[in-house]
């Protein structure tokens, strides 16, 4: 099979950032993130990509895809808000927050029939990182087979402030486990920490390998995915308006349950990432030095 879908994940609050980052001009000439990805995706030989956004996001997403992707690739839309939630559970009327990456892979599933890959809109993951996961989909055969983007930790933190990473365990070339870090902090000194707990700060390998949400499955996953989402939703406690079913969280269960064989994919690639707006400049000025060097 030489088809794969792209499945772009751009429906989060960007609490910490302030703004619509997903949408927002940062590019040479107004390009967003997500574009620089899809083009990408697109030279790797993906025919399909699929926007996770919110409803009210569809207007502008649409204007961004006529002026700049109609023609080169197919292209779906996926809305992720609460009317995708199953009947059996009862949102809070008070929740704001969407439940996280497991639900907006979730949402794409009407709209995804091959092998497709995962992303974050805010992200930008590298021209070669995309041909990797590419090559690996079209030769992936079962269910059980899925795959991950493997980049460094010290590649990854922020100078601005905590960052979540799945910081993965890998056993001759699989993933062995995914531990989901939602604190983690570059600190004057060069050392990387985990600050879940203020008290006792865990010192972390910068050379560990992490995730940074760029996931490779076979459309035979989202089976397993929507039991596991449920039973999520049942575990919730009452009163909780944030709890969040994130990717590597879903991953490693499968993983521990024997039910998923996951490659990873390492790379040295450039990434770089915005999640706070002191991240801006930065990303601007990187993306103004590849258009100079001819590669885009």
């Amino acid at each position: 099979m030489d088809r794969a879908s792209l499945v772009v994940m751009a429906a989060g609050m960007a609490s910490r950032y302030g703004g619509n980052k997903q949408i927002e001009g940062m590019g040479p000439h107004g390009e967003i993130l997500m574009e620089y990805s899809i083009h990408d995706a697109i030279r790797a030989g993906f025919t399909k990509v699929v926007f996770v956004i919110r409803p009210e996001m569809e207007a502008r997403m649409r204007e961004i895809c006529a002026a700049r992707l109609e023609g080169k690739i197919e292209i779906r839309y996926a809305f992720q808000d609460f009317s995708s939630i199953p009947a059996a559970y009862a949102v809070p009327p008070e929740r704001v927050k969407p439940f996280g990456t497991v639900h907006a892979v979730l949402c794409a599933r009407p709209q995804v029939e091959e092998p497709f890959a995962v992303i974050n809109a805010d992200d930008y993951y590298g021209v070669e990182s995309f041909a990797q996961m590419y090559g690996f989909l079209t030769g992936l055969s079962g269910p059980r087979g899925a795959a991950m983007l493997g980049y460094r930790l010290k590649n990854t933190v922020s100078r601005h402030g905590t960052v979540t990473r799945g910081i993965c365990r890998v056993a001759d070339g699989k993933l062995a486990g995914v531990r989901e870090v939602k604190k983690i902090r570059l600190l004057g000194d060069g050392h990387i920490v985990n600050e879940t707990d203020p008290a006792l700060p865990e010192l972390l390998d910068p050379e560990a390998p992490v995730s940074m949400n760029f996931w490779g499955f076979s459309d035979e996953i989202f089976e397993p995915m929507d039991a596991a989402f449920r039973r999520f939703l049942e575990g919730i406690a009452p009163g909780d308006l944030t709890a969040e079913y994130l990717l590597p969280v879903f991953v490693d269960g499968m993983i521990r349950a024997g039910k998923l064989d996951v490659s990873v994919l390492r790379t040295d690639a450039i990434w770089f990432g915005v999640t706070y707006k002191e991240d801006r400049p930065a990303v601007v000025e990187a993306l103004r030095k590849l258009h100079a060097e001819g590669v885009y």
